[in-house]
């Protein structure tokens, strides 16, 4: 029983190396779906601003508000713009809006292609002449690692207004006086940390949908299997590189 399990578990784990391989192959080679990747950035950018617009703001506000009463203690209050502009472009922001879209954009293109690949239109496209791992994967993995850190940068930029406006109601500190301390906290080191988290986490959102969605079989309920799991390996794997990534960053000097 146990060797069974090691058995599919390495298979397993076999097939998604060759997948990702074949995504590394195919990616730089012409023709380029550069229509298709246009309107995948829009279903998973344009798409996903009210969400990430709630979220980004709620963490803002609520961060705020609880971050408030410990620095009080201290009499430290002046010190929040500077506390939660590093706590939101450091953490918040990319993990958050990875989390969001793994659950949003990683079941719908899970959703997608498994629909797809039931239904027998995957093999329709290889008969007519078309390449559907490159119309289908390529243009959509390449659509998550570029607009997640769009999204990212927007969520930062929410949630900061969302603080500001808990501050400004509270401390009466003026916008000018807000962003300027914002700016003084973040340095360089922390803007390219985000980036590069949010291009990793877009990437592993993108390649884990269309794997699950792609191989998906057995009807329907296939179809809600490689939703669901793509949702739970994404979240999981996004947790795992942030702890790596956090401990790699903190090898670079400031």
């Amino acid at each position: 029983m146990i060797s069974k399990i090691i058995d599919k578990y390495l298979i397993d784990l076999a097939d998604i190396h060759r997948f990702v391989m074949r995504f590394f192959n195919e990616v730089f080679v012409g023709p380029f779906e550069f229509k298709e990747i246009i309107r995948q950035c829009y279903e998973i950018g344009v798409k996903s601003l009210p969400l990430m617009s709630l979220t980004g703001f709620i963490i803002g506000v609520v961060f705020t508000k609880q971050s408030r009463p410990s620095l009080a203690d201290f009499g430290a209050q002046a010190m929040l713009p500077a506390l939660i502009s590093i706590a939101v472009v450091r953490a918040l922001a990319p993990l958050v809006t990875a989390l969001i879209a793994s659950g949003k954009v990683g079941s719908q293109i899970g959703a997608e292609l498994g629909s797809m690949k039931v239904t027998e239109q995957i093999d329709a496209m290889e008969v007519s002449g078309i390449n559907p791992f490159k119309f289908l994967v390529v243009s959509r993995v390449v659509a998550t690692s570029v607009m997640i850190p769009v999204l990212m940068f927007y969520v930062a930029f929410v949630a900061l207004m969302g603080a500001f406006m808990n501050i400004n109601q509270n401390e009466a500190t003026s916008m000018v006086v807000f962003f300027t301390e914002v700016f003084d906290a973040i340095t360089f080191k922390d803007v390219f940390a985000a980036v590069f988290k949010s291009f990793v986490f877009g990437f592993t959102i993108g390649i884990v949908g269309c794997y699950q969605g792609y191989t998906s079989s057995k009807g329907t309920e296939g179809v809600g299997r490689a939703a669901n799991w793509a949702v739970v390996m994404s979240m999981f794997l996004i947790f795992i590189e942030e702890l790596l990534i956090v401990q790699l960053l903190q090898l670079v000097p400031q």
